[in-house]
Order: structure tokens, then C-alpha cells, then sequence
């Protein structure tokens, strides 16, 4: 194997002074990629590291800016977009859930490094956890048209990354309903560093949540069959109460499609990893 060029390009990132700059964390951490795609050598180890600083010391900036000043709606957007680029991308296409640097910047924005195990096994019916990607749940606000009063509810919410994201990008009270106990823990401890306080994690079976204040609710598939058609109703005897939306990504879509007592307002097919939307009638 010819490792002059891999020496090169570690001699460029080395040599390039504005990979220090802390609004360059695209470029910094596809330097830190192609790294750690390298045969290990204590000079690549050494550039990732300072690298790494980089971003430990912006983070933790970010982190005492967003508990001080509490930013939320297009104040939180645009400094994402200060250090991340993106654009709204067509998601009716996606054949499958996408990650990007978006990802990666929200993961050391929102959560601790080291994510828990799950401690419970999963019920019959039951989906692994798979977190939304960040790009759709941006997505998701730029179309939900929410107001000040709702309430939004993400149903299996996992570590909570769409909860926080709705949360903050939207302004609005968000809700997480979480099987397993160690994500839910996590989720509020992440929640309390960044003095959240109108976003709550809730551990329950999503059959047996109160859902009696969501005005939208949130699926990312966390289940299949009989459980999603019980909570499905769940959700129904709240709509005869009030009107109520449903969002819905993967999978369940589907299903949650031939419900009769919602009308979808996405026109299209059934596409797996597409966001679609529906209202109660």
C-alpha cells in the first residue's frame, strides 16, 4: 500500500489553520472522518485530537448560551446554521433513514457523548430504537404549522432528539413517551443540563399514557400490529374531544393511513421514510 498520499493529506488538515476556526465544524469533522478511516499513527492521532478540542470547547460555549438565554425558534435555527450548512432536502425520495453532519453537530449539541443501554427487553410488536434524523425533524416544523398552544408528543421517543428539536426550533411544550426507563433518564438528564424546562420525558407504555393534552402526535414506527392499532385508538377517543393531528415517518405510515377517522393532508403514496400528515375528522 502506497501511504504517501495518506501522509500528504494528513500534512494538509495539519497545515490547515482555518480547520481551528470554530464555525468550521463541516469541515472539521469530515477531517476528523477521513482520520479515523486512517491507519492509526500517532501524528493522526495527535491533529484529531487538537481537533476535537476544537469542537469540545465550542460546545461547551453552545451549552451555557442555550441554558443563560433559552434560545428557542429562529434564533436556535440560525445558530445551527452558523456551523452546520443545509438545505431542505426532498424527503419523498429517501429509500431509507439518512445522517448527516446535522446529525452529528445535534448529537454534541443536545446529548451527553456516551448514550445508555437499554435495560428492558422489548415487548412483542415492539421496534428498536432508531433515532429520527435531524434533517426531517426539521423538516417537520417547517411544515406543521404549529402554534404557541400546542402541545406536541413524540410517541416512543427514544433518547428524545425529536422532542428537543420541536422543542427548541418551535418554542412550543413538547412530550416524550418512552418504554424503557435508562432512555427516558437520559433524555431528562440531557433536558435539565440545558434548563429545558417545558420539555418532559415520560416513562410508560404508550398504551397506558395520557395523551388527554397533545393537540400533534409523533411516530417514528415505534411499534407494529395490535399494539400501534391500541394506541391508534387511544389517540382516536382524544379526537372526539378535540381536533388532533398525527404525524407519521416509516413504516406505520401505512397503517396509521387506512385509520377512517383521519384524513391525510400529504398527498402521495405511502412512502416509507417520508414524512406524512393527518388530521382527525
Amino acid at each position: 500500500m502506497n501511504e504517501r498520499p495518506l501522509f500528504s493529506s494528513i500534512e494538509s488538515i495539519e497545515r490547515d489553520n482555518s480547520l481551528r476556526e470554530e464555525k468550521q465544524f463541516t469541515r472539521r469533522a469530515e477531517a476528523i472522518d477521513f482520520i479515523e478511516w486512517m491507519p492509526l499513527s500517532s501524528r493522526a492521532e495527535k491533529i484529531k485530537s487538537v481537533l476535537e478540542q476544537v469542537d469540545d470547547q465550542l460546545f461547551q460555549k453552545l451549552w451555557t448560551t442555550i441554558s443563560a438565554e433559552g434560545l428557542t425558534g429562529a434564533t436556535f435555527k440560525n445558530l445551527i446554521k452558523e456551523y452546520v450548512g443545509f438545505t431542505a432536502t426532498d424527503n419523498d425520495y429517501q429509500e431509507e433513514p439518512g445522517y448527516d453532519n446535522l446529525d452529528i453537530f445535534i448529537n454534541k449539541l443536545l446529548f451527553f457523548e456516551t448514550f445508555p443501554q437499554p435495560i428492558k427487553d422489548l415487548g412483542p410488536e415492539m421496534v428498536y430504537y432508531q433515532k429520527t434524523p435531524a434533517r426531517i425533524v426539521f423538516d417537520l416544523v417547517g411544515s406543521a404549522d404549529f402554534t404557541r398552544e400546542d402541545i406536541f408528543v413524540d410517541i416512543g421517543c427514544g433518547m428524545g432528539q425529536v422532542a428537543f428539536l420541536v422543542h427548541l426550533l418551535a418554542g412550543i411544550t413538547t412530550k416524550g413517551i418512552e418504554f424503557e426507563p435508562a432512555y427516558c433518564d437520559y433524555a431528562r438528564q440531557c433536558a435539565a443540563k440545558l434548563h429545558l424546562s417545558h420539555l418532559t420525558f415520560i416513562n410508560v407504555d404508550a398504551r397506558a399514557a395520557d395523551y388527554s393534552d397533545g393537540t400533534i402526535f409523533f411516530m417514528y414506527t415505534p411499534f407494529m400490529g395490535k399494539l400501534l392499532h391500541e394506541v391508534l385508538e387511544a389517540l382516536r377517543r382524544e379526537s372526539l374531544r378535540r381536533s388532533i393531528k398525527i404525524i407519521t415517518y416509516g413504516p406505520c405510515t401505512a397503517e396509521v393511513a387506512r385509520e377512517s377517522w383521519l384524513k391525510r393532508l400529504t398527498p402521495g403514496e405511502n412512502r416509507l421514510y417520508t414524512l406524512t400528515f393527518f388530521r382527525s375528522l
